[in-house]
C-alpha cells in the first residue's frame, strides 16, 4: 500500500470511528429510530455527504454498533468457556469479564439494552441474530464436556440459551447498579450461575422434573 492510499485508508478509519462515537453520545438521550442522519454528522465534524461511504443509513449504524459490542463480548466469553479446568471457576471469570467489558463501553451496553427490543427493525433482528449464533456456539462448546453425555441437542441449546440470557442480564444489571452496586451486581450474577450448574448437574437424573430420565 501506497503512503498516500495508506493515509486515505486512516483517515477512513478514523471518519468511521467518529461517526460510531458521535452516534453513541447522541443515544445516551435518545433512541437510535429519532436519530438523524444530519445530527451523526454535525455531532461527528463531518459532511453529511461523508456518512454514506460508511453507511448506507442510521440502521446500518447501528447495526455496526451491535457487532461492535456483542462481538467482542462474544469473543472474550467464548474464550473463557473454551478453556479447560473447572466448570464453576470458569463460570465466576465470565461474569468478570461481563463486569470489565460493561465497565469499560458503558454506553454500548446501554445501546443494546435499549435497542433489543426496540423499533429498529434491522438492529433488533442483528441482536437477536448475534445472540443466536453465540447461543449455539456456547452449547456447541458445552457439548464436547464430559458431563453433556446423553444431553439432546435441543437440551444444550436451552442452557446455551440459558447462558447467553444471564450474560446479558447481568450486562443490564451492572448498568442500572452503577460503580457503587457493581460488587453486589456480580454476586447475584455468580449465584444465579451456581443454581443453573446445580440443576445442570442432575438434568438427567431419574425423575428430575421435564428431564429425561438416564437409562
Amino acid at each position: 500500500m501506497s503512503h498516500t492510499a495508506g493515509a486515505r485508508h486512516t483517515q477512513k478509519l478514523r471518519t468511521r470511528r467518529a461517526l460510531l462515537d458521535a452516534a453513541l453520545v447522541l443515544l445516551e438521550h435518545q433512541s437510535l429510530s429519532s436519530l438523524g442522519l444530519r445530527e451523526v454528522t454535525r455531532a461527528a465534524g463531518v459532511a453529511p455527504t461523508a456518512f454514506y461511504r460508511h453507511f448506507e443509513h442510521v440502521a446500518a449504524l447501528g447495526v455496526a454498533l451491535v457487532e461492535e459490542t456483542l462481538g467482542s463480548l462474544h469473543g472474550l466469553i467464548a474464550a473463557v468457556l473454551a478453556e479447560t479446568g473447572d466448570s464453576e471457576e470458569r463460570l465466576d471469570r465470565s461474569v468478570a469479564v461481563i463486569a470489565r467489558h460493561v465497565g469499560a463501553q458503558p454506553a454500548h451496553f446501554r445501546f443494546i439494552a435499549r435497542e433489543q427490543h426496540g423499533g429498529v427493525g434491522p438492529v433488533r433482528e442483528a441482536i437477536a441474530d448475534r445472540l443466536r449464533r453465540f447461543t449455539e456456539e456456547v452449547a456447541c462448546t458445552l457439548g464436547q464436556e464430559p458431563d453433556a453425555e446423553g444431553w439432546s441437542e435441543e437440551d444444550l441449546l436451552m442452557l446455551g440459551r440459558f447462558y447467553v440470557d444471564h450474560m446479558v442480564m447481568t450486562a443490564s444489571a451492572l448498568l442500572a447498579a452503577g460503580p457503587e452496586g457493581e460488587e453486589e451486581a456480580v454476586r447475584q450474577a455468580r449465584r444465579r450461575l451456581r443454581l443453573v450448574s446445580i440443576g445442570r448437574a442432575h438434568w438427567l437424573d431419574e425423575g428430575a422434573a421435564g428431564g429425561t430420565a438416564r437409562t
